[in-house]
């Protein structure tokens, strides 16, 4: 990697961040393409993230990619929003346009890259959680032309749910429905009428614990996808894995939203195939 008076900056900005493996990332595609880039990660107090997003013109740099806790708290600090940015409530990148700055959210593309051959449109799709990747999942397959979507939290959550869901409607003209995580035989319901069931929470990232009773039959046809990525084999993938199913991790989404990134800042492809053997040495 060759740094001169030309090279650009990237970072990810969050807090905390340095565990973060979007720099491994970006630096590898940047020389594997041969652009003229450093990515960085910043460990950002929340008192300094207006200033951190004005650098973003002053050093004229590529952008940033944020995580937690500033993906919403850094709208206020743009000057365009993307659609799926605008109806998700969060973004992840931001693209500095001469000067412009958009932000993005990149997660619910980059999921949905990284399930070879499946697409959305006109399929119905079970999601667990309504958190952040949550929400990233189910608006891009609105956008994608889902035509179903359930989604399964806690009782405890169910009304703190609604009012994101509602707007969704509102703007989308689209009705996801919602039910209790608790619900078995609706989940069952649901889960036999899919075509895609998604874990999009934090269950099962210690190694042990699993987001839904494992007493449920999954379809043959049904894909099986986690967003978590460590371990690389949750206890829910091995349990749709055991029963048939073909079942992915969430290295890929993380691997392809930055690839959508990447492509946003430079207008280049990123070498997704080169850099997933790196990752897979890497985590597996």
């Amino acid at each position: 990697m060759k740094i001169d008076g030309y090279t650009r900056l990237a970072a990810v900005v969050a807090n905390p961040i340095k565990h973060s493996i979007s720099p491994f990332i970006h630096n590898s595609a940047f020389e594997a393409t041969n652009t003229n880039g450093v990515y960085l990660a910043w460990e950002v107090e929340a008192t300094d993230l207006a200033e951190t997003v004005a650098n973003i013109r002053r050093y004229q740099m590529f952008g940033i990619n944020l995580s937690m806790p500033y993906k919403e708290q850094v709208i206020p600090y743009l000057d365009q929003l993307s659609e799926e940015a605008r109806l998700i409530g969060a973004v992840n990148t931001v693209v500095n346009r001469e000067g412009t700055l958009i932000g993005y959210n990149t997660d619910g593309k980059g999921f949905f890259k990284s399930l070879p051959s499946f697409k959305i449109s006109g399929k119905r799709m079970v999601l667990l959680g309504a958190g952040g990747a949550a929400k990233a999942i189910l608006t891009q397959a609105i956008l994608d032309g889902v035509s179903q979507i359930s989604v399964f939290v806690r009782s405890a959550s169910l009304e703190k749910t609604r009012p994101y869901l509602k707007k969704l409607q509102i703007e989308t003209g689209f009705k996801v429905d919602l039910f209790a995580l608790e619900d078995s035989q609706k989940l069952q319901d649901s889960i036999t009428q899919a075509d895609l069931l998604v874990n999009a929470t934090s269950v099962g990232m210690d190694g042990t614990s699993q987001p839904i009773p494992t007493g449920i039959v999954l379809p043959k046809q049904l894909l099986v996808a986690d967003v978590i990525y460590q371990p690389f084999e949750t206890p829910f993938l091995k349990w749709a894995r055991s029963q048939g199913n073909h079942a992915f991790n969430g290295l890929g989404m993380l691997l392809y939203q930055a690839a959508e990134a990447f492509e946003l800042w430079t207008g280049k492809e990123m070498p997704t195939d080169q850099i997933w053997e790196l990752l897979k040495q890497k985590y597996q």
